[in-house]
């Protein structure tokens, strides 16, 4: 009897630490500017490519990126930087000239010629 009650408790302690150690899952959300589909899959999959982000979609007309991560593995700086780096600016950071000019043509979200095109 005595085992059978050490066994259980043993079980419970171990299922109550699985559930709090599960949820390490964090969600939020970035503004980030582009113009187009194209800007849409550059971002996401700057995004997707940080270890440690899950799940990642930017809304043209809104310009947010709805993130869920795991973060033991990397934070919103991280994902920052990624996303800068393809040369997508967001409110915190801005990308450097070069990491800008690499975007496609279509894709100039700082030049209002571009931005008034995709309005249309």
């Amino acid at each position: 009897m005595k085992i059978l009650k050490s066994t259980v408790l043993v079980l419970a302690l171990l299922m109550v630490s699985l559930t709090f150690a599960q949820n390490k899952n964090e969600r939020a959300s970035l503004e980030v500017d582009g113009v187009c589909l194209m800007c849409k899959k550059r971002i996401e999959k700057a995004s997707l490519n940080t270890k440690g982000v899950k799940s990642a979609t930017w809304d043209v007309e809104t310009h947010e990126l709805k993130l869920i991560f795991d973060e033991r593995k990397t934070n919103l700086e991280t994902i920052t930087k990624s996303i800068v780096a393809v040369g997508h600016d967001t409110k915190e950071l801005k990308a450097i000239d070069a990491a800008y000019e690499t975007v496609h043509p279509c894709c100039k979200y700082r030049d209002e010629e571009v931005n008034d095109d995709h309005k249309n």
